[in-house]
């Protein structure tokens, strides 16, 4: 083999090495931007679909179109101030502030919340509304006279003694997804997954009260009946 031959097959060799070179940085380049990528939505999402409760676990599902008209459907002759238990992305707060109600929510979920809030400023309604990064078990809810709660089965039956003692007999709770388990509902409204349980304070909180007064009797009746 010549020396010009010699020449052109090392140039010929060096080229395919540099190009190889180039396309494994390349390789490397792709593989870091998807894998960047991969994490940064990881990481937006996540506290998306993180548990928004802290003693049961209830991931964060937004309401649904359907189910938002028919909370505003069942309220509709109601005023006031209004409480959403595990507010999410605030969409129920928003559309009940749109309809004249001083509305609140409460949310563990911090994104949530601050996502709320800046929807609740995008929508012009940040002077009516108010978001909270709090443990619903932790709060009060003794001021409102609404509530819209989106729970799981787990969760309401406890919720039920909390409401009924700490709401004022004037208020009316409407439950999303799933009823309360001894509460008698008002009405419905909506069917499947968009159905929404309407429920009188003043019917549950004497339940609530009879409940109680029977217990007090038969602990009475048992203390006696050993004296």
């Amino acid at each position: 083999m010549s020396q010009d031959e010699l020449f052109v097959d090392s140039g010929q060799t060096n080229g395919i090495g540099k190009e190889k070179n180039s396309r494994s940085r390349l390789g490397l380049v792709v593989t870091g931007v998807v894998g960047g990528s991969l994490v940064a939505l990881y990481a937006a999402a996540a506290p998306f679909v993180a548990p928004a409760l802290r003693k049961v676990c209830l991931p964060f599902v937004p309401a649904t179109t359907a189910q938002v008209e028919n909370v505003l459907k069942v309220l509709r002759a109601r005023s006031g101030t209004l409480v959403d238990i595990g507010s999410g992305d605030g969409r129920i707060v928003i559309a009940a502030a749109k309809h004249g109600f001083q509305a609140t929510g409460f949310e563990l979920n911090p994104w949530l919340v601050w996502y709320s809030r800046y929807k609740a400023w995008r929508e012009g309604v940040h002077r009516s509304t108010s978001f909270h990064i709090s443990d619903l078990w932790k709060v009060s809810f003794c001021q409102y006279s609404n509530v819209v709660i989106f729970g799981v089965p787990q969760m309401m039956d406890q919720l039920e003694f909390k409401l009924a003692s700490e709401l004022p007999s004037t208020a009316k709770v409407v439950a999303c997804r799933f009823p309360f388990p001894t509460w008698v509902p008002e009405h419905t409204s909506g069917e499947g997954i968009d159905t929404v349980w309407v429920y009188d304070a003043k019917t549950f909180k004497s339940n609530l009260q009879y409940g109680l007064t029977r217990n007090t009797f038969a602990k009475q009746e048992s203390t006696d009946s050993h004296t």
